[in-house]
């Protein structure tokens, strides 16, 4: 029997979280400052081990920034970014509600920024820094709480946007990476909400990473399966759960 031409497997990114707080790696539980782990002093050391290991894109979030913009961590992320030097991408999420604030995350080195609450609020702030920086550097966070998307950082309160509504009016706005957060599923490593990504993924109005829960090579798999063009990862790697290599080596088997 002839073999098939089989086509090639699509890009598939593994990005490791690294989560600034003060300067220091950390996860939060759901989102909830109160319930804190600190991993590590060093982010840049951190970011390069990732680096060296394999990862190719890294997913910083300043949490500091999604709280208070005065303490933005900029410095922070600009010695990430020289750190790790032409052997990575650096994507920043966090606070940046302002064109001023993503232009400066975009000059410090970031080759794309995340951007939640402002863009879900006015799809038109999207359009803007769409226009003005590309749609290969913008990303919009959809955090999913009860099929809803919120901002704010996740405080409770939020009403949120329905889902599809907001995939739409964002994708007319010229967006077209989603990164998507099952806001439950946030640091637990119970799995990624996969009925949540499908319906993400069915929409077919941008690519979608997902986020949360992953703990995994099979949790990988199964978000890729799914049509997901990367995932984003952390407590799991941490905790040594999973690791760079034996993730890269599960999805080229």
């Amino acid at each position: 029997m002839e073999p098939r031409n089989l086509a090639p497997a699509p890009p598939f990114d593994i990005l490791p979280a690294i989560d600034l707080r003060d300067g220091r790696v950390v996860r939060l539980l759901r989102g909830d400052f109160d319930h804190e782990t600190i991993y590590a002093v060093d982010p840049v050391a951190v970011a390069v081990a990732f680096v060296r290991a394999g990862a190719r894109r890294l997913h910083v979030v300043d949490l500091d920034g999604a709280r208070d913009p005065a303490a933005r961590q900029l410095d922070v992320v600009a010695a990430i970014v020289s750190g790790v030097g032409d052997a990575a991408q650096v994507e920043v999420a966090g606070g940046l509600r302002d064109e001023e604030s993503a232009a400066a995350m975009l000059a410090a080195g970031a080759a794309r920024i995340v951007v939640g609450t402002a863009a879900l609020r006015g799809p038109l702030f999207a359009r803007r820094l769409v226009d003005r920086h590309g749609p290969d550097r913008i990303a919009v966070a959809l955090d999913i709480r009860d099929g809803r998307a919120v901002g704010q950082g996740w405080v409770p309160g939020d009403p949120g946007l329905p889902l599809e509504g907001a995939v739409s009016a964002l994708t007319d706005a010229g967006v077209s990476t989603f990164e998507v957060t099952a806001i439950d599923r946030d640091g637990t490593m119970a799995g990624p909400d996969l009925a949540l990504l499908g319906r993400v993924v069915a929409l077919r109005r941008g690519a979608v990473i997902a986020s949360a829960g992953i703990a995994t090579t099979d949790d990988l798999r199964a978000v890729r399966a799914l049509g997901c063009s990367g995932a984003i990862v952390g407590r799991a790697l941490y905790e040594g759960r999973l690791t760079i290599g034996a993730a890269l080596e599960a999805l080229r088997a």
